[in-house]
């Protein structure tokens, strides 16, 4: 099936053709070069490149002779074949084309971070055997606010068996540490001494690795609620612009948004069952 990029494409070969053409002719008419020169580029050019021209094009498209506004030009986006058995119709958008609207790559940047820290708490959280450096980030509720457990104690590993969190330093809230190590999710149970919290490490067992994987999609969750945020940011700031540009054009944006979406959240459904494949064994 013939796409309209295809069409373009041989638009574009066709006008290369002519003009190489032309070109071999002023050679050969060399007293009527000056003349030429100045009309042929003015007749090469067709309807579309003149209106892209004019001021206002992005915005509304030309009226006069029919060209497209920027939510249908074929310079910025292309689509992959639609049709029934086909795949999905896909966008992609020259971001530097609508940089004045929103700023597609401050999107996907903001995107990849909610992934990144996504596999961030696959690795702090969801180790099978439990060490030292999983304890560090648990955030411990106090009175005086939330901390990271490595900001409020000295965590070490006793024994293969023992991990101590040494609360010295701020002995008033050991029990906020030892309530936070409890509660968070990684199936472990703190035993209080004085100013030192012992948490004897389970052993690898089903449940325990079952837990964990719940764990996981707890996570995976949570990210893809962030992520439906920057979505929702990002489609608020392309209608912003609904005044001075078409209601094809922050369609179209939009459709790249969700496209974005969707492959962010399809790589984030990859790990969580490549993460939970590891879990369970």
């Amino acid at each position: 099936m013939t796409t309209f990029r295809d069409k373009l494409e041989s638009f574009k070969l066709l006008i290369s053709v002519v003009r190489r053409l032309m070109a071999m002719a002023l050679s050969r008419l060399g007293h009527l070069r000056p003349a030429l020169s100045r009309s042929l580029p003015a007749l090469l050019r067709s309807p579309l490149e003149i209106s892209m021209s004019r001021p206002g094009f992005w915005q509304k498209g030309c009226g006069q002779c029919g060209a497209l506004p920027l939510s249908l030009s074929l310079f910025i986006f292309s689509f992959a074949a639609k049709g029934k058995g086909q795949p999905q119709a896909r966008v992609s958008i020259n971001s530097a084309l609508v940089e004045d609207i929103i700023n597609l790559e401050e999107v996907k940047e903001e995107m990849n971070a909610v992934i990144e820290n996504l596999k961030e708490d696959y690795s702090r959280n969801l180790s099978i055997r439990t060490s030292p450096g999983a304890l560090d980030h648990i955030t411990v509720t106090t009175k005086d606010g939330k901390f990271p457990l490595n900001q409020l104690g000295q965590i070490s590993m006793k024994s293969p068996q023992l991990i101590l969190v040494n609360m010295t330093s701020f002995p008033e809230a050991t029990a906020a540490a030892s309530k936070a190590i409890r509660e968070s999710g990684m199936n472990l149970n703190p035993e209080v001494d004085g100013t030192l919290v012992r948490v004897p490490i389970p052993k690898v067992t089903r449940e325990h690795r079952e837990n964990l994987a719940k764990l996981a999609k707890q996570f995976t969750n949570k990210a893809k609620e962030s992520l439906r945020k920057v979505r929702t940011n990002a489609v608020n700031q392309a209608k912003r612009s609904k005044d001075t540009v078409s209601e094809d054009t922050i369609k179209l944006i939009e459709k790249q948004i969700q496209q974005m979406v969707d492959d962010v959240a399809a790589d984030m459904d990859k790990q969580l069952t490549t993460k939970t494949k590891e879990l369970l064994g």
